[in-house]
């Protein structure tokens, strides 16, 4: 009997350790997860959002999805018939596309023979971003073919003030995004910071200002962070990317966002920094998550 009782001793003593090894793997799952989930915790500093384009080939409705888990508040660059799809996620628009098949990058304000048609193009845009309650609505310069940066900079002024009236009563900023001409938008005009500067002084409007593209002027100016604490007033918006290559914002390219994105913070900005790289990777999402949580200072 003695011996019976030590046996059934030692059965209970393993099944009790047994339920409290998986009881205790149960609690160290528990608290990795909690703890994975803290550390995904995003500061709320920086207001997060993303370029739809980068993600063509992720549908719309996937990648607000994925924004949602992620932490990102904002699609950049879709269009009107896309604004359903977005809301239905609680996600906004900080920054509205404007691109069709005859005005864009290449075609854009600096061409006063373009002006007419541009103004009665942007009209029903700048109503359909405000109905949606967005505020953003992206604009190009169009290409040099030739015209002088002083004369394009006047030819710019001259439109913009035709139409900006009308964007201020609807509580819409035009915003023209600077582009680099070196190795993606050649002959560009709206590729340095300076001219863009010139330019919103020139249209003398707080709904006309800059989307300071982080990748393009990396590309044609370098000194980023100098350049945006001295020029902050006329920043509406920022776009990420990695340099060289336009890919992943980490250890891979030359770029240190933390400091830039602390150098925006410094600055008071309140509005959206945008991811606009276009992964290498085969995780495209893990690659976003990974480059908002670089920028989430």
């Amino acid at each position: 009997m003695a011996n019976h009782s030590t046996r059934r001793d030692a059965i209970k003593k393993v099944a009790t350790m047994a339920l409290a090894g998986t009881a205790l793997s149960s609690l160290t799952s528990r608290v990795s997860a909690h703890e994975q989930a803290l550390s995904d915790k995003l500061k709320g500093r920086i207001r997060h959002s993303v370029c739809a384009w980068c993600y063509n080939g992720i549908p719309l409705e996937e990648l607000c999805k994925a924004a949602q888990h992620i932490g990102i508040q904002s699609i950049d660059l879709v269009s009107p018939k896309d604004f359903d799809v977005i809301k239905k996620y609680d996600l906004t628009s900080a920054m509205v596309a404007s691109n069709s098949k005859e005005w864009g990058i290449t075609r854009g304000w600096n061409r006063k023979e373009h002006h007419a048609q541009l103004i009665e193009y942007f009209k029903p845009m700048i109503d359909a971003t405000a109905a949606a309650g967005f505020t953003n609505l992206i604009c190009f310069s169009g290409n040099r073919e030739g015209l002088d940066d002083q004369q394009g900079i006047e030819n710019c002024a001259e439109g913009l003030k035709k139409i900006i009236g009308y964007a201020e009563k609807k509580k819409v900023t035009l915003v023209m995004e600077l582009l680099n001409s070196k190795v993606d938008h050649g002959d560009y005009q709206c590729d340095h910071t300076a001219w863009g500067v010139e330019l919103c002084k020139a249209v003398g409007s707080d709904n006309f200002k800059l989307l300071y593209d982080i990748y393009h002027m990396q590309i044609m100016e370098g000194d980023v962070i100098r350049t945006i604490r001295e020029n902050q007033q006329y920043i509406a918006h920022y776009h990420t990317g990695g340099v060289p290559g336009r890919h992943e914002i980490d250890e891979t390219q030359e770029l240190f966002y933390p400091a830039i994105m602390q150098a925006v913070l410094d600055t008071g900005f309140k509005g959206f920094v945008a991811q606009e790289f276009v992964p290498k990777r085969e995780d495209k999402l893990a690659s976003l998550k990974q480059g908002v949580q670089i920028c989430d200072v």
